[in-house]
């Protein structure tokens, strides 16, 4: 019998240096998609799919996504003092439905490590681990799917993607069994790469940022040695794993949007300001608006 996926893990130590300078003295992680950071997405997904204890491993300079799930007393007060009650419940809304913790990640040393300091929260259970970069506007949520697949087959459960031929070598990309019928998206997993070369690539499934792992998983990247850049990856964990246990890829419905680039970024901001109500017309008539031969170096 699978255990109930309660803990969903966030890792956010790393450094933003895609968002330079912007980052310098703010997490990656509290970029903002209309009126709420990247990472908070995700936290809404995982409380969506019904797992609402929250572990965020993070690094020197994060302090403010610890602010920003803690809870703002002068902030509220003020809020509840001018009758603002829309604005103070949206506040309180996220601190209300989670219970959160926090542990450091002294160096970033990969996704492989930033999962295994987790090791002493998540105890001897499956888990979530929620990368914020990806942004996935799904139905039932990306997560939930997910979930809804673990307590199917009763193992890992890796998000996929198929990429471009070209977009390969930026993922972690999985080969997998033909012909067995597992269900609609549900693949059973017989290797991994990470970032192969195009031609080495064995499918165009890309590992996206989202999974659910078993305990396991600690050991195995305990066990896992470096890579050549000194970081230890999660694939090659998950690759170690494989020879144990069966592991599966699941290709989620909905729209993934990587906040992780700047195009990706801009192209989200887009995507999400359309799909609110008070913002879609008069945003989409400014889009329409635009002197689209503005070229490059040129202001507005």
């Amino acid at each position: 019998m699978n255990g109930k996926i309660r803990k969903a893990v966030f890792p956010a130590a790393g450094l933003g240096t895609r968002f330079l300078p912007a980052t310098k003295a703010q997490p990656k992680e509290m970029l903002v998609l209309v009126d709420k950071p990247v990472i908070q997405y995700g936290v809404e997904e995982a409380v969506q799919s019904g797992v609402n204890n929250i572990l965020i491993v993070t690094g020197r300079g994060k302090n403010a996504i610890e602010d920003h799930f803690d809870v703002a007393v002068e902030l509220e007060s003020y809020l509840e003092q001018r009758g603002k009650t829309a604005l103070l419940e949206e506040v309180r809304k996220i601190t209300q439905l989670i219970k959160v913790s926090y542990v450091r990640q002294g160096e970033p040393l990969g996704l492989g490590h930033a999962v295994l300091v987790t090791k002493d929260l998540v105890g001897d259970e499956a888990f979530a681990v929620i990368l914020g970069d990806d942004v996935i506007d799904a139905n039932p949520p990306a997560l939930k799917q997910m979930i809804d697949v673990y307590e199917r087959v009763g193992g890992p459960v890796l998000a996929v993607e198929r990429v471009a031929a070209e977009d390969v070598s930026s993922y972690g990309v999985v080969a997998i069994e033909e012909g067995a019928d597992l269900g609609r998206g549900v693949h059973r997993i017989t290797d991994l790469v990470e970032k192969p070369r195009r031609e080495d690539a064995p499918s165009n499934l890309a590992i996206i940022g989202r999974y659910i792992l078993t305990p396991d998983i600690f050991p195995a990247l305990e066990a896992t040695a470096r890579d050549r850049t000194g970081e230890i990856q999660l694939t090659n964990g998950l690759r170690r794993l494989l020879r144990e246990r069966p592991i599966y890829a699941y290709e989620i419905e909905g729209v993934r949007h990587d906040t992780g680039n700047k195009l990706g970024f801009l192209k989200a901001l887009v995507y999400f300001a359309l799909r609110r109500q008070e913002l879609a017309e008069p945003f989409r008539r400014y889009l329409e608006s635009l002197d689209l031969k503005i070229g490059v170096g040129s202001s507005l």
